[in-house]
């Protein structure tokens, strides 16, 4: 199987190399990159080094280096296409099939004969010459001889239609008007005068070679690149907001100046509807790949970007990829338009300012909206500022900023779209949210965005706004206590039910879970920990209950404690799940004695019954915890309905009564409870019956349960200190 290559450069570049060889081996920050012990030999001074810039690593031991499939492919054993194919799961680059795979080379073929822009008609000159390029280029009205020099032009009196619902076109003046609109000469720029000349002396530097591509003779020998192509637009781009003062003027009207326009490459794309095509004529096929020509219905060819100002958009390696094209009319719709996926340009994989700002060796990172935010963040020296191309940032993109640092600030406009953006984003980035991770939220004063505040404020304000970035637990609870009337406790239960639904994504054994519930319903005027209350709950109902039947009932109350199965929770978190053995015990140890333990190992027929029916009906439980509860009784053996349904009506009314929101801490502390009496028990078999292998690994993992249970229960006594304080 072939891959083309700018795939295997877009997953190299794109994948989380530090947590791949993280894996193997403890990576520490060392400046820009992180160093450790080498995995591929043995070594006890770090000499063993990545780069998260490149994406790359090497060890100035043994010299071993490369890039993540090369790592994959050496260390982890796996093939070429089991590497590739890992990599596409890991940041969701899909690799094409063989019959479907994209390229970047395509045709060059001799140009066609295209029409040159309609010659001015002097009495339309003669009455504009009052008004400035600009006021004639945007001028709404119609004129009837520049519509029938239009039409002679296309040799029919067919005006062409055109319709684009994918990009938004729906919204735009119909095309004729444009299209017999008058607009002067000057106004294309001298680049547009002669069809014969191609390409331009400003692109080719006088260069033969380059010249030679626009060759008729030249065209069949050789075809042509998109990256190269790219660059050559890019600079056509970037050449004509230097021949058009009023899109200059919008950047600088802006506060942007020129050295930035060189640094991110700025341009603006002319009026005409055919403005790459003459001016890339051998280039039609490329142009159509990269989605920059399109085709009407009428079979007529037209460019994407009119009249917008120009953002290059890069790859981490800074070649460009694509464009965004800016309205100069805010009144226009839509008022940004991205150039469509390419072979080249994969909009959910892309972060635009992500190159400009690693150039910087930028450290702290932040996640705007717009580009413009970049481009004024960049220029005020703060750098980091990053913004996704019009869809939401993914997990994976959250996950590499986070490797870059572990704390990362999203700032979103504070209007309602701007803060359903930054619930969205932080939905997507809790399941990487790991315990020494930490996402913060910025929203300016006075719905200002960075580029606004900056102009008003200065950028000192803007870095002490971005320290000052709130915390994702206020930002949790600030955002939803609007939402819910919290004078009510039918409020709070929902603002609480949201919350336990939200940290069900964090990572598996996140202290952050239990800590972020609890401050939540302190905020929620609890005084006591919901742990304590639905402790002295059960106390009350039912004192003479086993752990068992008590946690039972919990399950029954709140069955989705079992989306995260609860003991390999606690097996993971204490450390048992790796457990490490010396040699001599780990030889002669059974393979399944390492195993987790699971619930069938507890032996206890009820309890198993109820998690299973549990487990097998969580997609279909109703809202309600009352009805769930009784679907699920009515799911298990008679047996089991007939001792639960018993004590079902006075558990759930006890609770209810006493306000009890979440059973999280109470469960955990029950299964806790149930795991050290299976292991106490199995520990005393294995003494009766001399075992002295699994009785030595029984003991360590009694040993790991018994010292995580003791740094809980102190973290738990020093958060309600802390409450209490």
């Amino acid at each position: 199987m072939s891959i083309p290559n700018h795939i295997l450069d877009q997953l190299n570049s794109q994948a989380d190399l530090i947590s791949i060889i993280g894996r193997h081996t403890t990576l520490k920050r060392a400046g820009s990159e992180f160093k450790g012990c080498c995995p591929f030999h043995g070594e006890k001074s770090p000499s063993f080094y990545v780069n998260p810039q490149k994406n790359i690593y090497h060890c100035f031991g043994c010299s071993v280096g490369g890039n993540a499939i090369s790592f994959l492919r050496d260390y982890e054993n796996l093939t070429f296409i089991e590497a590739v194919n890992e990599l596409s799961k890991q940041t969701g680059i899909e690799v094409p099939k063989e019959e479907q795979q994209q390229n970047v080379s395509y045709q060059r073929r001799a140009p066609k004969p295209i029409a040159p822009p309609p010659t001015p008609n002097p009495t339309i000159d003669a009455k504009s010459d009052a008004k400035s390029p600009a006021q004639t280029i945007n001028a709404p009205s119609i004129n009837a001889t520049s519509a029938i020099q239009q039409q002679n032009q296309y040799g029919d009196t067919d005006q062409p239609v055109y319709h684009d619902s994918s990009n938004g076109y729906d919204e735009y003046p119909p095309l004729d008007a444009y299209d017999s609109a008058s607009y002067p000469e000057d106004s294309y720029g001298t680049d547009y005068q002669d069809d014969n000349s191609y390409p331009p002396a400003w692109l080719t530097g006088g260069d033969t070679d380059a010249a030679a591509l626009y060759d008729d003779h030249s065209v069949s020998d050789k075809d042509g690149n998109l990256y190269e192509l790219l660059e050559q637009i890019q600079q056509f781009y970037q050449h004509n907001l230097t021949l058009h003062p009023h899109a200059k003027h919008y950047f600088l009207s802006r506060g942007i100046t020129e050295d930035i326009f060189e640094t991110f490459g700025l341009g603006y794309a002319p009026f005409g509807w055919q403005h790459l095509e003459h001016q890339f004529p051998q280039d039609i096929e490329g142009l159509k790949a990269l989605g920059l020509v399109r085709q009407s219905e009428s079979g007529r060819d037209y460019d994407l970007l009119r009249d917008r100002v120009i953002f290059p958009i890069r790859d981490n390696q800074g070649r460009t990829i694509g464009f965004g094209g800016r309205a100069l009319d805010d009144e226009v719709k839509p008022k940004y338009i991205n150039s469509s996926d390419s072979p080249v340009f994969h909009k959910q994989h892309v972060l635009y300012g992500y190159y400009e700002s690693r150039q910087q060796r930028a450290n702290d990172w932040l996640v705007v909206e717009g580009y413009m935010d970049v481009i004024a963040l960049y220029q005020a020296g703060i750098y980091g500022a990053i913004a996704s191309m019009g869809t939401a940032i993914n997990e994976s993109q959250i996950s590499r900023l986070l490797t870059l640092n572990p704390t990362l600030t999203l700032s979103f406009d504070g209007d309602s779209a701007g803060q359903k953006a930054a619930w969205r984003t932080l939905e997507v980035a809790l399941p990487v949210l790991a315990d020494d991770k930490e996402l913060r939220f910025l929203t300016l004063p006075n719905n200002h965005d960075p580029d606004t505040f900056i102009k008003s404020q200065g950028g000192d304000a803007m870095r002490e706004q971005i320290a000052n970035a709130m915390p994702l637990s206020q930002y949790i609870f600030a955002y939803l206590s609007e939402r819910y009337d919290l004078t009510l406790a039918e409020g709070k239960a929902k603002l609480m039910s949201q919350v336990r639904a939200l940290t069900t994504a964090l990572p598996k054994g996140s202290s952050f879970r239990y800590l972020l519930n609890n401050d939540v319903y302190q905020k929620l005027g609890g005084k006591r920990s919901q742990n304590i209350e639905a402790k002295d709950a059960l106390l009350d109902f039912d004192g003479d209950m086993t752990i068992s039947q008590q946690l039972q009932l919990c399950f029954l109350f709140q069955p989705r404690a079992l989306i995260e199965d609860p003991i390999e929770a606690i097996w993971q978190q204490a450390g048992i799940n790796d457990l490490q053995l010396p040699a001599h015990i780990k030889q002669k140890a059974a393979p399944d004695i390492l195993r987790p333990l699971a619930w069938e190992d507890l032996q206890d027929i009820a309890l198993l019954d109820i998690v299973s029916t549990i487990k097998r009906c969580l997609n279909h439980l109703p809202k309600d915890a009352n009805a769930a509860a009784h679907f699920i009784l009515s799911n298990v053996k008679p047996i089991t309905q007939e001792t639960l349904s018993r004590s079902w009506g006075g558990f759930y009314k006890t609770l209810i009564g006493r306000n009890i929101l979440s059973l999280d801490e109470l469960i955990e502390n029950l299964v806790m409870q149930l795991l050290k009496l299976h292991l106490q028990k199995k520990m005393q078999e294995l003494i009766k019956n001399p075992d002295h292998i699994k009785l030595a690994i029984v003991r360590k993992q009694s040993q790991l349960l018994n010292d995580w249970l003791r740094a809980q229960q102190a973290e738990q006594s020093a958060q309600m200190v802390t409450v209490k304080s």
